[in-house]
């Protein structure tokens, strides 16, 4: 049976989101949350496919993005505001719980969810970012990075240098985005390069440069049509322009506040729940395969399991069935009794 994707809004006295869902509306529930710079549109292969599978699939616009609301002061794009859109989206719902899946920067915060929020959580899956009990910020992910690939003499932050940059040349940062948005989508959304591997990130040389491409223009590059149709990239341009870089880039502004957050989760942040990571083979930024950054995740995840899917950073649009394939797997496996449900 396939099911329409359709639009929806909650409105609550303190933040609007809106939401695309998919699905029989009494069905087990399964929330998406996309990362920097998305939409709900990211998950816009894995909605219809889990519906018919028998779920209700629901995909917000996070705050800052797309049809959800949008702020003016960084501290508005905190983890625990961001957690607290999730938990008003879910009452809205009228659910008390859902299998939350994230990733990129949506990925903390169902990770977050799970840490303060259990009785909220069914299961939580991540792609490209891990677990970190302490909070994803510079003061977790920095020591992990990788010293054979980003000697600390020339690449001191390793692949995270770009979210310094964020904090010390944020209206160069966002100008630079805004400048022009249809050739940052190009140039972002691009499939993942194996040859990529075991080089430097483009993200670990951003200060030294003065900026993305050295503070330059971005260019012109050819859509890649592996990752984004035509209309997935018009949509894309049209809800950044609208809302520009503002609140997307605030989002990596709070890492003291995220920091201080991650410590007051219960059990010192330790999850009982299920617990899906999948790997991008070719993600260089979130680098998981020869890093140190997954080993927290392993330490702190009772009921942990990992799957490598062969792709760059944008893993839901560039790997669909792989992705799908993994979800559905684990859900079969870790939560039969959800899916018997629907």
């Amino acid at each position: 049976m396939t099911f329409p994707v359709t639009e929806h809004t909650v409105k609550t006295a303190r933040h609007t989101t809106g939401f695309l869902a998919c699905g029989a509306e009494d069905a087990p529930l399964l929330v998406f949350c996309h990362g920097w710079p998305e939409l709900s549109l990211s998950w816009r292969h894995q909605l219809p496919a889990f519906a018919a599978l028998g779920f209700r699939c629901v995909a917000p616009d996070m705050r800052g993005y797309g049809r959800s609301s949008t702020y003016t002061r960084h501290e508005d794009f905190a983890q625990e505001e961001i957690v607290a859109d999730m938990l008003e989206l879910l009452a809205a719902l009228g659910r008390e719980r859902a299998v939350w899946i994230g990733h990129d920067w949506g990925s903390p915060v169902v990770w977050n969810l799970a840490a303060h929020h259990a009785d909220r959580v069914v299961g939580v899956a991540s792609l490209c970012v891990p677990y970190l009990a302490t909070g994803f910020t510079l003061d977790t992910v920095v020591p992990l990075v990788d010293r054979t690939l980003y000697p600390e003499d020339t690449f001191p932050a390793g692949q995270w240098d770009y979210q310094f940059f964020y904090e010390e040349n944020f209206d160069k940062a966002c100008k630079g985005f805004e400048a022009n948005i249809a050739n940052v989508v190009k140039a972002l959304f691009r499939k993942g390069n194996p040859a990529g591997v075991g080089k430097p990130a483009a993200t670990s040389m951003v200060r030294k440069a003065g900026g993305w491409l050295g503070g330059g223009p971005w260019p012109d590059l050819p859509r890649d049509p592996d990752v984004l149709t035509e209309a997935d990239f018009a949509s894309y341009t049209a809800a950044l322009t609208r809302n520009g870089f503002f609140g997307p880039d605030s989002w990596y502004m709070n890492h003291a506040a995220n920091g201080a957050y991650a410590r007051r989760a219960p059990n010192g942040g330790r999850l009982a729940m299920p617990v899906l990571f999948l790997h991008g083979a070719y993600d260089t930024t979130c680098e998981t395969m020869t890093s140190r950054l997954a080993e927290p995740m392993r330490r702190d995840c009772a009921d942990l399991t990992e799957v490598v899917v062969k792709s760059g950073h944008w893993m839901a649009q560039e790997q669909p069935v792989a992705v799908n394939a993994a979800l559905a797997k684990w859900l079969a496996t870790k939560l039969p009794d959800y899916w018997r449900a629907a």
